[in-house]
């Protein structure tokens, strides 16, 4: 295994969800496997969660730990070939990736969508430019159009919580003031897609996600009906997808922020969000400080999804 950035990646789901109850259970019983191994986590963008849960798996596992903020330290990179560098950029990714992979044996990135192009944002260029030219196993600390950490994190807290064998799992636009990426909703998707749960989308018109993140989930427009009977509501904002509008807020619309209005028609459902949230547009106070808000054991299972990421990973080498 050479790389982690999406739901392929991990193999078959029910022995990875295996793996990771185990690890839940012994979070240290790998620690040889990463002794004189070094993770390299490569920041081009904020991070809270997945800084800390990484760094603290790779320790989990017997690692040593290089963490490089792009924007905060190092060169200005620049990533398009072509380019004239005259400007404020003076290293090429090109040049800086196999150098960063001299220094280690695995490379974690984290990149988001730019928003100013969506060829070059779906095609996952600044991911694939490590996983081509690094010469060590890459993993998405969330991509342009993914984040699997997150996702395997879901989807592990899930299993945890459901109350029976097939829960109504639904994914809920809402509103936000800035323009998000698409990639936790899309990786949501995808490995939601990939297990056997009942799984409904919901978003006004307009927010439609690529049709291959979709899959096979029910699109929902009206959010009322679609939480009818939900076991778990997972709330999340993304910006339009589409055509022209790619990128773009189409809609603040409160009447979609998760209120006990919503949950009451559920039954008894977890609250979901992968954090940050913006609290009283994503979800009111009284929903995400309930009993049946799940946010930090959902947060918390992000050392245990990376753990048996970076696990495959070292075996892999």
């Amino acid at each position: 295994m050479k790389k982690f950035t999406c739901v392929q990646d991990i193999g078959d789901l029910k022995s990875a969800l295996a793996e990771a109850f185990e690890i839940k259970n012994d979070r240290f019983k790998y620690v040889r496997l990463g002794r004189n191994k070094t993770l390299m986590m490569i920041f081009f963008n904020s991070s809270l969660r997945t800084r800390l849960s990484t760094q603290k798996a790779a320790l989990n596992l017997g690692m040593n730990v290089m963490v490089l903020d792009i924007n905060q330290g190092a060169w200005k990179l620049e990533t398009e070939r072509g380019v004239i560098m005259d400007g404020d950029k003076p290293e090429h990714l090109l040049e800086a990736i196999p150098v960063m992979g001299c220094y280690c044996d695995i490379i974690g990135v984290r990149s988001f969508a730019r928003f100013e192009n969506r060829d070059f944002d779906y095609q996952e260029t600044i991911l694939n430019q490590f996983i081509q030219h690094s010469g060590r196993p890459v993993f998405s600390m969330e991509a342009a159009t993914r984040h699997p950490l997150q996702s395997f994190a879901d989807l592990i807290t899930i299993e945890e919580y459901k109350k029976t064998p097939r829960p109504k799992v639904v994914m809920t636009w809402a509103p936000h003031p800035r323009p998000l990426p698409q990639a936790v909703p899309n990786s949501f998707a995808e490995w939601m897609n990939a297990t056997d749960y009942d799984f409904v989308i919901t978003h006004p018109e307009g927010y439609e996600l690529a049709p291959e993140f979709v899959g096979n989930a029910k699109v929902e427009y009206d959010q009322m009906k679609a939480f009818e009977g939900a076991d778990f509501v997972y709330a999340k904002n993304w910006a339009a997808y589409a055509g022209n509008n790619y990128g773009q807020i189409l809609s603040k619309d409160r009447a979609w922020t998760v209120s006990d209005r919503q949950m009451a028609v559920t039954n008894n459902a977890y609250f979901m969000h992968c954090l940050p949230v913006r609290r009283n547009m994503i979800v009111t106070d009284d929903v995400i400080e309930s009993p049946q808000s799940i946010i930090i054991p959902e947060a918390a299972n992000r050392e245990i999804s990376a753990t048996v990421v970076l696990k495959k990973l070292l075996e892999s080498i």
